[in-house]
């Protein structure tokens, strides 16, 4: 009996090994492939969010999948397109004129003179830089060093870009043939359900992006109204750069506040704290009204879920995770919906009519009397 025993402890004890040493594996596999995966969750995500616009377009318009799906993928292309030039050309322009009059303003810069001098003059950066020109020559000496690797992040970034655009189209062109695999490997009652939370995340998904788009347009609109109204010059573009930075959560406001407050204290002290005192308080307002209630109407969830789930997820995992954090909650919670425990109905109470009406029996032996 004893031998027996220690057999089936043995056994127990190898299959904890195998068990441990297989998600060390797991684990392992997954870091050393953490870009690929990333790269992957991202083009699902945006699969998930052009998937409905391409079955719309195949049922209505175009009945081949793979011209419905390069037709969607080129629209897109080119609204990021007439975005980027919308954006870069009037900043290429104004890059080009700041270049030409670079050396006067520095010489401006460094005698004190014109706005720029006068600003520096005034915050004391001008003395400073005097005060420590070695310190701040050997620092730009340092940072000319990793130009290389600047370079291939650069390249690494391309590649991640085009990389994501690639599984994205593959995904939402076989889509259709995935779909139907896993339905038949699910059966009928099994793959219903699926195909239930298959609506639900795409729904999920497209109400995550709307609803931020909706607030980066609030952001950008406010923006260039501010801007105008303090005379900031290319207040248009500036706003719009505000809007495409505002498509980060919690932080894009911020990057959108340091573009748009630069700006503003370039073109005066005055028009510099205007900007800066609206950028405090509206990403406020956004990080703690906006967010919550036009993200939680989107995606269907609490706005303290959502506040929360923004809040865990940069924390763990930086941008990506601010980034997909609300769908992913969004996606929980239909998971849960779906496949959690179910409470038990509660019991019905019995009609009184019903309780005071004799038994069926009792009624049929006085029908037989």
């Amino acid at each position: 009996m004893s031998n027996v025993d220690d057999r089936a402890t043995a056994r127990r004890t190898l299959v904890v090994i195998a068990l441990v040493l297989a998600a060390a594996l797991a684990l392992a596999f997954v870091y050393a492939t953490r870009r690929v995966l990333v790269w992957a969750v991202v083009a699902a995500f945006f699969a998930v969010a052009l998937k409905p616009a391409v079955d719309r377009l195949q049922r209505r318009f175009v009945r081949r999948r793979a011209l419905a799906t390069l037709l969607v993928f080129l629209a897109a292309f080119v609204v990021l397109a007439v975005l980027a030039t919308v954006i870069l050309v009037p900043l290429l322009d104004e890059v080009g004129r700041f270049a030409e009059r670079g050396p006067e303003l520095l010489r401006d810069a460094r005698a004190g003179r014109g706005p720029l001098g006068q600003f520096l003059e005034r915050t004391g950066v001008r003395r400073y830089a005097s005060a420590h020109a070695d310190e701040l020559r050997n620092a730009g000496a340092r940072l000319r060093q990793p130009a290389v690797g600047v370079l291939r992040g650069v390249a690494e970034g391309i590649a991640g870009l085009v990389t994501v655009v690639v599984l994205a189209y593959l995904m939402v062109l076989e889509s259709p043939r995935i779909t139907r695999g896993v339905l038949a490997v699910a059966g009928d009652g099994p793959g219903e359900r699926l195909r239930r939370v298959g609506r639900e995340v795409s729904r999920t998904v497209t109400g995550y992006l709307t609803g931020n788009l909706l607030i980066s347009v609030i952001c950008g609109a406010l923006t260039f109204l501010v801007l105008s109204l303090t005379g900031v010059p290319f207040a248009g573009v500036i706003a719009l750069l505000v809007a495409v930075a505002d498509l980060i959560p919690l932080v894009g406001a911020t990057i959108g506040a340091v573009l748009a407050a630069g700006a503003g204290f370039l073109h005066s002290p005055t028009a510099g704290v205007v900007v800066l005192v609206f950028f405090v308080v509206y990403q406020q307002v956004e990080n703690h009204l906006l967010q919550p209630l036009i993200l939680a109407r989107a995606v269907r969830l609490n706005p303290l879920t959502v506040l929360l789930s923004l809040l865990l997820a940069a924390e763990l995992a930086g941008l990506l995770g601010a980034l997909l954090a609300i769908p992913a909650a969004g996606i929980v919670q239909i998971l849960l919906r779906e496949y959690g425990p179910r409470r038990a109905d509660p019991p019905r109470p019995e009609d009184p009519a019903r309780r005071a009406e004799p038994p069926r029996s009792a009624t049929a032996r006085r029908d037989l009397g």
